[in-house]
């Protein structure tokens, strides 16, 4: 089992430890409920150090991305982050991942914890057309730390002495701070206004000690795994594992906007044409309970006496105060409004597929 940084900083909040793809993780400091609503009204401070981080450097970097992602890394402006899925040649997701770009020659990518190891070989064998090209994993070395909450920027200002409100949403920069680099990214996976923060591994502890010091009584609190995934539920984004897999393609998912055909050649482009010209036969959708259930990963869909799918994602989404989930289901029948079945254990409980997400942010 793996440890962050900030292992022995949460064992002093009290959090409860659990295993996660290998590494001893918070759960949650209070109850996740608590934690949820704490992100929503104020904000949450989460370690998410288990993320792996790859550099790749090299004059053949922007094309090499460009291959190896279904989205369009070239139209990004320097210091901007794009989603994308990573698929295999049969259109299967590989990994949802970020892109940060220095420059065409200086790139950064946050990776799934449980596909490190995998993505990295992925990676570096589709490079091999593309050197001289370095891969650097700095996973171990890197630490990174989430800010996420309507209170976010104030906070940040707070903690760091400087003005964030220029920095866009799916933008970066670095800053010198207590004598070492950190980078600051706009960016989260909870549907709310956040930063992601990426210090060396020796720094994070005092720097995740400093947003407490100063924003606690602001509202500021940690937040762990549980809360992490109702929040992004609610927000419509997607887990891997779950949600998506190598089995299924982003066309299949919310996600197929992030495929962008028009850019040229890359990894899954012919399987996934193919797909497109054929048409769809299931979808990813959003569901609410009619009736009083809590949908779970894995329960099957029906239509009446038919099964015509799979929860893939199913919590209390306590923002809503709705049961809520996604469910992998036959196309024809993903259409809002639709009337689904989830079976629950031995029964059956009412459901209606809604529009998706969940829950957005109001911007004042």
């Amino acid at each position: 089992m793996r440890k962050t940084p900030l292992y022995d900083t949460h064992l002093k909040l009290n959090a409860k430890m659990v295993s996660f793809h290998d590494y001893f993780m918070p759960l949650q400091y209070d109850s996740i409920i608590n934690e949820h609503h704490c992100v929503r009204r104020n904000a949450g401070l989460f370690d998410i150090s288990h993320m792996g981080r790859f550099e790749v450097l090299g004059n053949n970097a922007l094309p090499f991305i460009q291959h190896a992602i279904t989205n369009d890394a070239g139209k990004l402006a320097d210091k901007q982050v794009l989603y994308t899925p990573i698929c295999n040649e049969l259109g299967g997701i590989l990994d949802d991942i970020l892109v940060y770009k220095w420059h065409n020659r200086h790139f950064m990518l946050v990776v799934n914890c449980a596909n490190r190891e995998k993505d990295l070989v992925w990676l570096k064998k589709q490079a091999v057309t593309y050197q001289p090209l370095e891969i650097k994993d700095l996973t171990d070395s890197v630490s990174l730390i989430a800010l996420q909450g309507p209170l976010s920027g104030r906070m940040i200002e707070n903690t760091l002495n400087g003005k964030f409100d220029c920095l866009k949403k799916f933008y970066f920069n670095d800053l010198i701070w207590d004598g070492a680099r950190i980078i600051i990214s706009r960016t989260g996976y909870t549907g709310e206004d956040g930063f992601e923060i990426f210090a060396n591994a020796e720094h994070v502890v005092k720097l995740w000690n400093r947003f407490l010091d100063e924003n606690t009584q602001d509202g500021l609190r940690p937040a762990g795994l549980g809360a992490r995934d109702t929040l992004r539920l609610e927000a419509c984004l997607l887990l891997y594992g779950n949600d998506m897999d190598e089995t299924i393609t982003p066309l299949e998912t919310t996600i197929d906007w992030a495929v962008k055909f028009d850019k040229g050649e890359f990894t899954g482009k012919e399987a996934m044409l193919r797909q497109k010209t054929k048409g769809i036969d299931r979808k990813l959708a959003g569901f609410e309970m009619i009736d009083r259930g809590i949908p779970r990963h894995g329960y099957p869909v029906f239509k009446g006496n038919e099964i015509i799918g799979k929860v893939t994602s199913g919590s209390f989404s306590p923002t809503t105060n709705k049961n809520i989930g996604l469910c992998l289901i036959r196309f024809q029948y993903a259409r809002v409004g639709e009337e689904l079945q989830i079976q629950i254990r031995d029964n059956t409980y009412h459901a209606r597929v809604v529009s998706t997400p969940f829950y957005k942010r109001k911007f004042t």
